[in-house]
Parts: C-alpha cells; structure tokens; sequence
C-alpha cells in the first residue's frame, strides 16, 4: 500500500527518497520544463500517488494522454522498458508500499463542448463581470458597463445565465442608454456594441455551450471510490487550446468557486482537492493587474480549504512573482539555455530553489535527462527542503490517449453519468425582457388597434351624419314636393269645383228656350199689365183733376 503520509516523488542517486508530505500539499507547488522533459509523466505519477491516498484530483489534459490514467499500463507499451529500467535504478521493484505495478485510476472525463466527457457549465451570474471582462479582453470602460448591466440584471430580479440572456441585458442597456447613463454615468451604444461583438466572438468559440444549465457542482469534482481513491476528473482541453482564454478562465474561475464553496480546515492532513492547471503560462498573458490580483488572493486564501493548486509551464518565469512566491512544493525538468531570455529564466529557476551542497543548480537545470528533475519539497516542518537531482518515478497507469470506444465506456459508467447531459434553459433574463417587450409591443399594438377602431367609428359616425343629412334633405325636397303637389291638387280642385259650380250654373238648351219663352210671355203680359196699369193710373189723374 502507500505511504499513509506521503506521496512517492522519486529518488536521488544515492537512494535519497523525494516525498510530497501530504500535509503540505496544499502549499501548492510549481512543475517546469522545456518540452519532452517529462513533465506530464511527473504529473501523472503525482496524481496517481494523490488518488491513492483518497484525494480527489483535477487535471486538464491539454495533449491527451493524460486519459491514459484510467487504464493500467501494459508491458507491451513502448515506454515499458524505459518505465521499468527506471523503477528499478530508484528501488520501486521489490515488495513494499511504493512497488511499481500497473494500475488503472477511477477517472471522470469532462469537457466543456460535451464530446469527449461530460459536458461543464456555468452560469454568467456564477462567472461574474470581471472574468467575463477578461475572457472577452474589455478595456477598463467596457468591463464598467459590464458590472453596471450585472448591477440592473440584479436590481431587478432577472437571471444572468447564459449568453443570450446577457446579450438581451446588453441590448437592453443599449436602448435606454439615456436613462442609464443619467443614473449610473456614461453608457454609450458604441460601448455596449463593442462587447456585443466579443460575445460573438466567445459563442463562435463555444462558449454558448459553456454558459447554461445545469452548472457544474464542484462536489462531484471531489468524489472518493468505494476503496477509497479519490477520483481524477481529466478535463478534455486538447480542442479547449484552440481558444486559450475561454480555457484559462475557465480554469480561473473553477478555483474561485472552490474558493467560494468550500469550508475553512485550515490545515488538514491531506487536502480536500489537488488541482493542477497545465499551460499556466495562458492564464498570465495580457493578463490585467486587477486579474494578477485576484489569481494571488484565490492561491493564496485557498490553502485554507484545504486545495493544493499546482502550475505546470515550460518556464518558471511565466509565473508571477507574486504567485510564485506561494508555490512551495517545486519539481523543475531541464530547462535550455539558448536565448537572452531562456538564461534568464534558467537564473530565476535556480534562485527560487534551497541551495544544496554539491549541486550547481544554475548548471544542473540545463544538464537534465529526461525524466530527471531538481526537486525540492516542503518537510513536515514546513520549511522546503534542499534541492537534490532526482530521478522521477514512472506511472502505473497507462501513459497515452484512450481510444474512442474506452472513453465511451468510462463516460458512460461514471458516478454522474446522465446528471449534466441534457441542457435546461429555465426563465431568465432573455425571456423576462422578450416578455416584457411582448406586453409593450401587444400594449402599443392594442392601442393602435384602438385607435384604429376610434377612426373607424368616427368615419362611421361622420358617414351616417352626411348620409342623416342627405336622407333629410332628400325628406325635405320630398315633403316640398308633395306640398307643392298637394297645393297643386287642392288648386286643381278648386278650379275643377268652381268649373263645375259654373258649369252647374248655365242653362241647358232646354232651360234656354223656357226662359226664352218665358221672357217673350213676360214681355208681353208686362207690356199689356203695363198698359192697364197705366190706362188705370192715367184715368186716376185725370179724373181727380176733372173733380175739382
């Protein structure tokens, strides 16, 4: 079995043991070297001895031979010979707790494009505005825009978890930039269009499938196997490499929400999480101060949790001092010599070192075979331990690429297999604001229909008052009409009764020729009454006057 306090490194040439003390493994620690050294081969040793001794392990597997740990090595592997010539020369063929075998690793693939592992998520909420603004390389303006619309987004309630609920957010502050501006100070379109486009540019990256749902819990990056090992979760980064910000973000953020979430223990007898971050060198390029900053407190304060952060780059110089200066568990592999700056490195690697008498550690760097390193390693004490040239001890497990269908297999068998597989898009940010300009664009709709209708309405009113007003003038053309007819026909009448009333009034033939008759009658009778009554008035005279 292994040493219950150590981890098995490698061994000098006189047989002098290299141990990790597992109770300083969370002082972080520095694996450097030119490429083909052997620094992924002292990794994979490293976190085999971590697993066995039931630590949870993370690696990100830039090359992908790192998937090799979980399956067991095989004497039919070309490194075979070499593997064993070296676990003899450091004594790991005879019986004892660091005996040399093959062995497999219990392994959890991850990957965040979902292809070669399961797939990892977060949340824009869970990232935050100062990663963002690194991943997307915002200048100091832009990444103030950014805190403001994470600000607005949390004012009012409205979840940030994917790209396309920021990129609503962004749009949003670009309408109302006014009254944003007014509250919070400057917001300009020109600004927020800026980091539109580095969205676009991050999604065309893959990171719409990195932002979402459900998020990764880092519980399951800390699970123990049934007999105790802690799992290695092997991030798939070969395709990640293709856009090194997203993968060291990525990495950036993980050990913030280990920060975040993980309980204080201070100092335990084993760390609760080894985590090494390969191609270190990624994580510093162009890096922001504010971003230096906060990578130093995370290294920093994050040995209290009780994870060990280990870096591994070609050249120690790529790491900050001031990071550098917290790393003290340190193995460097050969290092050249060439150029201006690589001597300058060689220089700076072997200052960071405990000197040790005998050893030129300047000159050594540069002398190094391969699978040989200057190790120094922190004591139980505390203090790092003198530097000695140390040959590394090979690894159990297989050292190369799984093929295709093994990948399937263990993917399909691990402890979370199906947990992360299907994405949910729950409502968020996006949908509260197309909801919103749903109501206001059916609100402005309505009233437009309203209007509409109004016009309508009027136009049917103003339409029946002309058509009231032509009916009442026809009415009134018609009631003249028929007063002038009926005047017309009373007159008619009128001239017809006083006809007829004359008419009426004529003799008739008949009527003529009586009266006629009767004048002639009357005529004559007269003429002989006349002529009586005459002769008698006559004879009255005459007679009074004869009298007297």
């Amino acid at each position: 079995m292994a040493d219950p306090t150590g981890i098995f490194v490698g061994a000098t040439a006189e047989g002098q043991r290299q141990t990790l003390e597992l109770k300083r493994a969370n002082r972080h620690g520095l694996i450097a070297g030119a490429t083909g050294t052997g620094k992924t081969v002292t990794l994979q040793g490293i976190a085999e001895g971590f697993s066995k001794a039931g630590v949870p392990v993370f690696v990100a597997d830039v090359k992908g031979d790192l998937a090799g740990l979980a399956m067991a090595g095989s004497a039919m592997a070309k490194t075979h010979e070499a593997f064993a010539a070296r676990a003899a020369e450091i004594g790991m063929t005879g019986p004892g707790p660091d005996s040399w075998a093959y062995a497999d690793n219990p392994v959890i693939f991850w990957d965040l494009f979902g292809q070669s592992g399961h797939p990892v998520r977060t949340t824009i909420s869970e990232m935050g505005p100062l990663l963002l603004a690194r991943l997307m390389a915002l200048n100091e303006v832009q990444e103030g825009v950014l805190n403001l619309v994470f600000k607005v987004a949390d004012e009012q309630g409205m979840l940030l978890l994917d790209l396309p609920d920021l990129q609503a957010m962004l749009q949003w502050a670009a309408e109302n930039a006014a009254d944003l501006s007014a509250k919070y100070g400057n917001v300009t379109r020109a600004t927020v269009g800026t980091i539109q486009r580095q969205l676009l540019q991050l999604e065309a990256q893959g990171g719409d499938g990195f932002f979402g749902e459900p998020a990764l819990d880092v519980k399951d990056m800390m699970l123990v196997d049934d007999s105790g090992r802690g799992t290695i979760s092997v991030l798939a980064a070969d395709k990640l490499m293709a856009a090194p910000k997203l993968y060291a973000t990525f990495l950036l953020w993980l050990l913030s929400e280990l920060f975040e979430t993980l309980p204080e223990v201070g100092d335990p007898d084993k760390p609760s999480l080894v985590f090494f971050f390969d191609e270190a060198h990624l994580l510093f390029d162009d890096a922001a101060p504010a971003l230096i900053d906060k990578v130093e407190q995370v290294v920093r304060l994050i040995r209290s949790k009780g994870v060990g952060v280990y870096f591994i780059t070609q050249n120690p110089i790529d790491v900050p001092d001031d990071v550098a200066g917290q790393l003290g568990n340190r193995v460097q592999h050969k290092l050249n010599a060439f150029t201006p700056r690589e001597q300058k490195a060689v220089v700076a690697a072997a200052q960071t070192f405990r000197a040790s008498p005998g050893v030129d550690v300047a000159t050594a760097i540069t002398e190094l075979k391969v699978g040989e390193a200057l190790v120094s390693l922190l004591l139980p004490d505390g203090s790092p331990a003198p530097v000695s040239r140390t040959l590394i001890r090979p690894p159990c497990s297989r050292v190369g690429p799984l093929t295709d269908k093994e990948r399937a297999v263990m993917v399909s068998t691990s402890p979370v297999a199906g947990k992360y597989d299907t994405a949910v898009n729950r409502e968020s940010a996006a949908e509260m604001l197309a909801a919103k300009a749903g109501d206001a664009k059916a609100a402005v709709e309505k009233a437009k229909a309203d209007a509409e209708l109004a016009k309508q309405q009027a136009e049917a009113a103003k339409a029946a008052a002309a058509q009231a007003k032509l009916d009442a003038a026809e009415q009134a053309r018609r009631d003249k009409e028929a007063e002038r007819a009926a005047a017309a026909q009373a007159k008619a009448e009128e001239r017809a009764r006083v006809a007829a009333e004359r008419e009426a009034a004529k003799p008739t033939f008949t009527d003529k020729m009586i009266q006629s008759a009767a004048r002639s009658v009357a005529s004559s009778v007269g003429r002989q009454v006349a002529g009586q009554l005459g002769g008698q008035l006559l004879r009255g005279l005459l007679g009074g006057l004869f009298k007297r």
